[in-house]
């Protein structure tokens, strides 16, 4: 449904989105895996010191991301549940390296993992309105490689902490606070705010990020909203907002921070992501007592400017529309099988005054799309 769920929880991995879900889902035990497969490009162009050139970000192709659920109904005002669930995917592997990075010929890119653990409980104050609390506890994973060409003295605060240092863990928490008001039988509607998850630093790779190595988990909100027009229809809604600009490791801009600070300093270069707003539309239908259908569109803004493509062939996150579609089967009363599709569209971000020219200058064209394919199953105690 376009990755929607402020408004309309329907398992028990529902936290991601709303904890308060957590309290209108009964108690379910869900398991999953979604095969994801991005594919991320990078061009140089205008470049003086002859990178010219298209590099594939594909080396590694294929992501498999699991998730995992439970939830118990207490009372009429109570639930506890543990959601499980990954960020995958966060990769690139430029195989031969990519020459401004690098001038030995090993490959080039990033690989970050996410895992969070999720337990919440919930409370239903007065009938129809639902309170959701949850611990975000968050376990991350970072490897850097060939990006050999910033480790000088002068480019970063410790130069064997830039590149080739395997793979670092980090660890953190954050909280999630949620509400969830059914109106009438037609209408509901939500809203949630996850905290920033304050992380340990990736201290092998001090040297790369903004504040010796800190990456933390950005803060987001959203709103929802629910319309069942008829019993076995459903129209939902949200908008959501993720807020990079407080992390300065994703915010900090590449130029001139590249030329002014070094690498690792507080006010070391970044990515330069920039704030996202994201509007989600899903639908739900219940085709037969055993089937029902869902379809979704999502669109989000363009978290990277034109002038941050530099530093991003490592993160070319362009994409900013996806298409979804979905089906659940009842293979018995309280088990459940489901399948979703998901394509991102094909976009791209040209750069403009991207490459410093202490690199030899030029432009910087980043492009991405997505497909990914999940199955999970559900049973209900």
């Amino acid at each position: 449904m376009g990755g929607i769920g402020v408004a309309f929880p329907q398992d028990s991995i529902a936290a991601a989105m709303n904890p308060a879900g957590m309290g209108l889902i009964g108690d379910r035990l869900d398991v999953g895996i979604t095969l994801f497969k991005p594919d991320r490009n990078s061009k140089i162009v205008g470049n003086g010191g002859g990178a010219d050139g298209t590099y594939g970000g594909n080396d590694t192709k294929d992501f498999l991301i699991p998730e995992f659920g439970i939830n118990k109904q207490i009372d009429d005002q109570y639930s506890i549940g543990l959601s499980v669930y990954a960020n995958g995917g966060m990769n690139t592997d430029y195989y031969g390296g990519i020459p401004l990075f690098t001038t030995t010929g090993a490959s080039s890119g990033v690989d970050l993992k996410q895992i969070f653990f999720v337990p919440t409980i919930t409370w239903k104050p007065v009938p129809k309105h639902t309170l959701g609390l949850s611990v975000n506890l968050a376990y991350q994973s970072f490897e850097a490689k060939g990006l050999q060409n910033f480790t000088g003295a002068s480019t970063t605060s410790s130069p064997n902490n830039v590149t080739n240092n395997d793979h670092d863990n980090s660890y953190g928490a954050g909280i999630k606070l949620g509400w969830i008001g059914e109106l009438n039988e037609y209408l509901t509607i939500g809203a949630t705010y996850h905290s920033k998850t304050y992380m340990t630093e990736f201290d092998k790779y001090k040297g790369l990020f903004a504040e010796k190595g800190d990456f933390d988990i950005p803060a987001h909100y959203a709103i929802g909203i629910a319309l069942k027009p008829l019993p076995d229809f459903v129209l939902a809604m949200d908008y959501q907002r993720i807020e990079y600009s407080d992390v300065r490791s994703v915010n900090n801009p590449l130029l001139p921070n590249l030329s002014s600070s070094k690498l690792g300093n507080s006010d070391g270069a970044g990515f330069g992501w920039d704030d996202v707003n994201i509007i989600k539309v899903g639908v739900s239908y219940d085709w037969s007592p055993n089937l029902t259908i869902r379809a979704g569109y999502n669109h989000s803004s363009q978290p990277i400017p034109n002038s941050e493509t530099f530093f991003n062939i490592l993160a070319p996150g362009v994409v900013q529309d996806h298409a979804t579609l979905g089906i659940t089967y009842d293979v018995s009363e309280k088990s459940e099988i489901s399948f979703a599709y998901m394509h991102a569209f094909k976009n791209s971000v040209n750069g403009s005054g991207s490459i410093s020219s202490a690199y030899g200058g030029g432009e910087t064209n980043l492009e991405m799309k997505q497909n990914s394919l999940g199955l999970a199953y559900a049973y209900k105690f």
